[in-house]
């Protein structure tokens, strides 16, 4: 008897006191909160402090209005860019879960009548009719029919669960159990049969609802912002003291001089100009570009990985999967197919076919009735409709074979559908006037019965010794395979006198690309621990064959012997971690907090809504595209095609944005530390201005922004997997960086100081006069800092090796050098220059290129080591 259903009536009431089947969603920050909240990175609060600074001495007339406009626009170009990148990314993962929203439909009896509507139309009391395929829209009770459904989205079990009316309504039952028989919740999917479903509770009350809540939580800070906040402390305190300390030298100098101001403006003059110059170090000192660098790469990087199948939805979430140490992975769908299919086919005599179209004809036939024929499910234009998973399989196997359209359904006389008790199903077919029946099922029940089987010629034979069938089953069995018997008989009897047919196996596949990405993620460092709610057999075979078991002390643990363990026992068996069993949600959150409580970098990968709490508390989530929406508003990452290849890929990009920043900041802070010492030593040599602040800001940011985009242009190269995690806790900047950045910045400012107050370099340049120097001075400057991008590039020897591969930078490099010519040609007034001669200009390139065979040399040194 079909159910009632609710009135119109009674759907609006219901509403008003129930609410709507909507999940409550904390919409992301508009962009201007964006904005505002970048004036908190710390690079940026360098330059805040630049910009007062500036702002008072404009108004004291010791600075023009294009010195504080031009650090103004440096702030918010640098700010800006990052901020309209994550929006942007934002902005395209809720079009893609609108889109799919859209699509999410439920059929209920209203008014008498069955309709379909929107799920966000269900009420409490509505009558939902649920169908193979159905996505079910609202927690509720079955209150008729039947059905088979997959809950892996809330628990992460692959099997199906059944549901069907509970008879005894005195019995009561726990709706908190996912494996109760009675209760059916939302977001997970019918898998077979037809139920009318009762409504109990919607949109937040759901299960599925109080899941996504708790997702919606502050993380903690990435590894990138980490190293990044300290080198701004220390870039910083490097600026201060060296603008206290230029001061103090100016005032020291006047002093031992005995040049003292005669009256109180002379002194006011004297202090502001020693300022003007602090403030000078402090821009010097501040890595402007490093800000925009990091969103430009982040953005460059979102892009290529969109190609191959990444979506990007949190930016940070690219650059911390580059510094992950760790990674719990879900087998099902990621590192498995996700779908059951035919492993392999042997016959009776245990003899494996590849294909069915190199059987006898005979035997093919016979194969194809008792897995096809013999089938709850269908083929229409090759799409595989209704069944459960393994009829599923078996059809697909059938259709992949090309077989499945020799299947004849007009000989079926009777089909019996699965028997529990009898643990199989059956059909029986008349072909040319003989009656057959063909027997699908367990295989420990169909053997039993049989007395001959077919060999690998098609040819009967009397079965006698049966030991060599129970080892073949046994060693399946190991493999984490699910064995099924199929058999035949004359006539309709189908427990008795069976001819063996065939045994088939039949598993979720690892992935062959899996076993590669995996190989290359543990090459790199990275522990990979696979987390799944199958039982400890069927993982431990999984993990083995995906070459995660692989040592005498790797280990398999199940959520039951987890629990047992406190928290310090686990970290110390954490390293050798391989399997988590037959795995609960809590367990996925506590194995996130221990990983972190050591100090490693986390990285989780869910498609359910179990997985949700998870994948954010994580340092990186890894979101499957087939997952819930609300996996994907926790994850950071969405592998659009599931695929344990393509997390191997955002680790790669990842890593290649770490080594573009690292390059960036060679290059970066070799700018810095030579025009610090430049406009340090200066003054202490009577030039008070060795270059100006717009001087400054132009090589910092107009060149850097450039640089930014060249540096965020490199390959992605497959050597970058090689190298080992990089601790949360280690400096960005390395020794060997460090040393790189002295010895360029040391020959830079050298040089340029030279040109200054060096009488044998003064005279290679001619009878000019002392702007003419500075301007000279100001050309090398920027051309060598060029020429260095060639060495900061790449850590091997020949400083222009695959620069083919990075056309991008030699575009922007030729652009930094024809701006280099502009700014010294048409400069004037503003940036304090005046044209310069061919010849003066070639002198400045040779001086200025001679810093990449010195860092040459610096290298040579090191690889003799």
């Amino acid at each position: 008897m079909t159910p009632r259903g609710l009135t119109s009536k009674e759907v609006d009431e219901s509403r008003q006191k129930h609410g709507a089947n909507t999940l409550t969603q904390i919409p992301p920050d508009p962009l201007w909160k964006k904005i505002l909240e970048g004036f908190q990175d710390p690079m940026i609060m360098i330059l805040l402090v630049a910009l007062v600074v500036q702002v008072v001495l404009f108004f004291l007339k010791q600075a023009e209005w294009f010195e504080p406009v031009g650090i103004l626009i440096a702030i918010l170009i640098a700010n800006g860019v990052a901020s309209i990148s994550e929006s942007s990314q934002e902005n395209k993962a809720s079009a893609l879960k609108a889109e799919e929203e859209a699509k999410e439909m439920a059929k209920v009896i209203r008014d008498g009548k069955l309709a379909e509507i929107h799920v966000s139309e269900v009420v409490v009391g509505d009558v939902v009719f649920l169908q193979a395929g159905d996505k079910i829209p609202a927690d509720g009770e079955i209150v008729d029919g039947a059905i088979k459904v997959d809950q892996a989205a809330l628990n992460g079990e692959t099997e199906e669960a059944a549901k069907i009316p509970q008879t005894d309504k005195s019995a009561g039952y726990d709706v908190k159990d996912l494996l109760n028989q009675h209760y059916a919740y939302r977001g997970t999917v019918v898998c077979g049969g037809e139920a009318y479903m009762e409504v109990k509770v919607v949109g937040d009350k759901t299960l599925f609802g109080e899941l996504a809540l708790e997702v919606q939580e502050d993380t903690r800070e990435t590894p990138l912002q980490v190293k990044l906040s300290k080198l701004a402390g220390q870039i910083s305190m490097f600026g201060y003291i060296g603008a206290i300390a230029i001061v103090a030298g100016i005032l020291a100098k006047t002093f031992l001089t005995g040049d003292l101001p005669g009256d109180i403006y002379q002194w006011i003059r004297l202090i502001m100009n020693a300022i003007t110059v602090a403030v000078t170090i402090i821009v010097c000192a501040v890595p402007e570009g490093l800000p925009m660098l990091t969103s430009i790469l982040l953005s460059l990087q979102s892009l290529k990985m969109a190609k191959d199948n990444v979506l990007v939805r949190k930016i940070n979430g690219l650059e911390t999967a580059g510094s992950l140490s760790i990674l719990f992975s879900d087998k099902t769908g990621t590192i498995t197919e996700g779908r059951l299919s035919v492993v392999e086919l042997v016959t009776g005599n245990v003899r494996p076919f590849e294909a069915l179209n190199k059987m006898p004809s005979a035997l093919a036939l016979d194969v194809i009735t008792g897995i096809g024929v013999n089938n709850s499910a269908a083929v229409s234009d090759n799409s595989i409709i209704g069944g459960n998973s393994t009829d599923r399989a078996l059809m697909a196997f059938l259709v992949d074979s090309e077989a499945a359209k020799t299947m004849n359904k007009e000989e079926v006389r009777a089909f019996n559908a699965f028997d529990s008790n009898k643990k199989s199903s059956s059909v029986t077919v008349c072909r040319n006037g003989e009656v057959i029946t063909y027997i699908k099922g367990a295989p420990e029940k169909i053997i039993d019965n049989c007395t001959r089987y077919i060999d690998e010629n098609g040819v009967e034979k009397e079965l006698v010794e049966k030991n060599f069938l129970t080892a073949y089953l046994d060693t399946q069995a190991g493999r984490s395979m699910r064995l099924l018997a199929v058999a035949k008989s004359k006539g309709e009897k189908d427990d008795s006198d069976l001819t063996l047919v065939c045994l088939i196996s039949i598993r979720d596949n690892v992935r062959k690309e899996a076993v590669d990405a995996i190989h290359e993620v543990q090459n790199a460092g990275i522990q990979v621990v696979m987390v799944t709610g199958d039982r400890k057999e069927t993982a431990v075979a999984i993990a083995k064959e995906a070459g995660l078991l692989a040592r005498p002390q790797d280990i398999a643990l199940t959520s039951a012997e987890m629990a047992e363990k406190s928290d310090d026992e686990l970290k110390k068996l954490l390293p050798d971690l391989r399997v988590v069993a037959r795995a609960l949600p809590t367990d996925k959150s506590r194995l996130v907090r221990i990983a972190q409580d050591l100090n490693l970098v986390v990285g989780m990968t869910g498609d359910g809504v179990n997985d949700s709490p998870a994948l954010k508390k994580a340092d990186v989530g890894f979101a499957m595209g087939s997952g819930t929406e609300v996996a994907k508003e926790a994850g950071d990452i969405t592998i659009l095609d599931d695929n344990f290849s393509s997390i191997e890929k955002a680790i790669l990009y990842g890593r290649t944005m770490f080594k573009s920043i690292r390059k960036f900041l060679i290059f970066q802070l070799t700018v810095n530390v030579a025009a610090v010492l430049s406009c340090f030593i200066g003054p202490m040599f009577g030039e008070n201005v060795v270059m100006t602040v717009i001087q400054l800001l132009l090589i910092n940011l107009a060149m850097d922004t450039l640089a930014a985009i060249a540096f965020g242009s490199e390959p992605a190269l497959k050597e970058y997997m090689k190298d080992k995690p990089i601790p949360r806790s280690e400096s960005i900047v390395t020794k060997a960086m460090f040393t790189e950045i002295l010895i360029s910045a040391f020959y830079i400012t050298f040089i340029c100081l030279a040109i200054l107050f060096v009488k044998p370099v003064q005279q290679l340049f001619g009878d000019v006069d002392h702007t003419y120097l500075k301007t000279a001075l100001f050309a090398t400057f920027m051309m060598a800092i060029t020429f260095n991008g060639f060495n900061a590039r790449t850590s091997h020897l020949n400083p222009f090796e695959g620069l083919g591969r990075n056309k991008n930078f030699i575009i922007v490099m030729l652009s930094i050098i024809g701006l280099q010519y502009l700014f010294v040609t048409f400069g004037g007034k503003v940036l304090e220059v005046e044209p310069l001669t061919w010849r003066s200009w070639g002198i400045c390139a040779l001086l200025a290129f001679l810093v990449i065979p010195i860092d040459m040399i610096r290298k040579m040194l090191i690889a003799k080591r």
